[in-house]
């Protein structure tokens, strides 16, 4: 009997590369000898997808009310039947591209909420098509702890080539981040950051703290965060036995990471990170949600409208996500499974999730 981990694969936006990046994927020897891969999505748009990449994935196809197979030797693809390609306008913000990659990806959430799967990944959403299909739509943070019930903490990580890159702040105003810097964040931004990093085998992760100010603030010159909130953090987490250094000035710190100094860098606001780490390798990059009951990976580009159907979508991001998710859900503990087919796992967590909101 196999032990790899089992993971799902949610298909994004129909409109973007999505659907070829999940044929190609699909069609990665390393991916596949990595995982049981459980894909949701329609069949139809991932046929699209194989005929743009030019590609025939061999795989399982399954209903939503099937009982999904345990250790399966080949990707199973369960089909919903919810978006006929032909309605579809390719490289076009729309809500039924964002209905498409929300029912998927809630689909894959209910398989790790009840144990089917250990992981979940997804190929890249669009985020004005995601707004429109869901009301108040900011994240795929809020949006996963909402649909789970979820109170925990829970951060966006990016992860490229061993690097990591954590946040105190992410989607917020850049005018409201001082604010935002408490040493109770900043605690917790580098508590999930040796939790998760531990959970994907650096024993023990090497972490920097980035400044917030210029020159990391230069002795209280140009801003006294560090003197006064970032330094006394970064000491209090060494006492918790975290290994971790700085604050250290922006502009330097993630060429010391690079560099094989540091694992990760904890940043305090989101582009701080996010143009570090996408100059280093735009197309190879992971965004991780650490914190969850199960780990979330994606790519970290979005669905590149410009080439969509184009058939020269690269799948480096992707394949990444997938073999760190399978790395992360092969290290946790085995969860007993509560429901056997996909239709029962959403009930499950829908029932969840009104209970723990009420």
């Amino acid at each position: 009997m196999s032990n790899l981990p089992t993971i799902a694969l949610a298909m994004g936006d129909p409109a973007g590369i999505s659907p070829e990046l999940t044929a190609k994927v699909l069609a990665d020897a390393e991916v596949l000898a990595s995982a049981h891969i459980i894909v949701v999505g329609d069949k139809r748009v991932f046929d699209e997808g194989t005929r743009v990449a030019k590609l025939s994935p061999v795989l399982d196809v399954i209903s939503p009310m099937a009982t999904i197979p345990k250790q399966p030797p080949r990707p199973v693809f369960i089909d919903l039947g919810h978006c006929d390609p032909k309605n579809i306008e390719r490289a076009k913000v729309a809500k039924s591209g964002g209905t498409f990659a929300r029912e998927n990806y809630l689909s894959g959430v209910a398989l790790a909420q009840c144990g089917i799967v250990g992981a979940v990944t997804f190929t890249p959403f669009n985020k004005s098509s995601m707004r429109q299909a869901i009301p108040g739509y900011d994240d795929e943070i809020s949006f996963t702890t909402n649909a789970i019930g979820f109170k925990g903490d829970v951060r966006e990580f990016n992860v490229l080539d061993g690097l990591w890159n954590a946040r105190v702040t992410s989607h917020v105003p850049l005018k409201d981040v001082a604010a935002l810097l408490t040493p109770e964040r900043i605690a917790k931004g580098l508590d999930l950051a040796h939790r998760a990093m531990s959970d994907a085998g650096f024993n023990p992760p090497r972490i920097a703290v980035a400044a917030l100010n210029p020159h990391a603030g230069d002795n209280g010159n140009f801003g006294r965060e560090e003197i006064e909130i970032l330094e006394p953090s970064v000491a209090a987490a060494k006492a918790r036995g975290i290994a971790c250094d700085g604050p250290y000035p922006s502009d330097t710190v993630f060429v010391r990471a690079r560099d094989g100094q540091f694992d990760a860098v904890l940043t305090m606001y989101h582009d701080q990170g996010q143009i570090a780490m996408k100059l280093i390798g735009f197309d190879q990059g992971v965004t991780l949600l650490g914190g969850l009951p199960f780990p979330v990976c994606t790519p970290a580009h979005g669905t590149a409208f410009e080439i969509a159907g184009q058939g020269v979508a690269r799948v480096g991001a992707t394949r990444n996500a997938l073999l760190l998710a399978a790395k992360m859900a092969a290290k946790q503990p085995p969860k007993a499974a509560t429901a056997t087919t996909l239709e029962a796992a959403r009930t499950i967590i829908a029932l969840g999730a009104v209970a723990k909101a009420a």
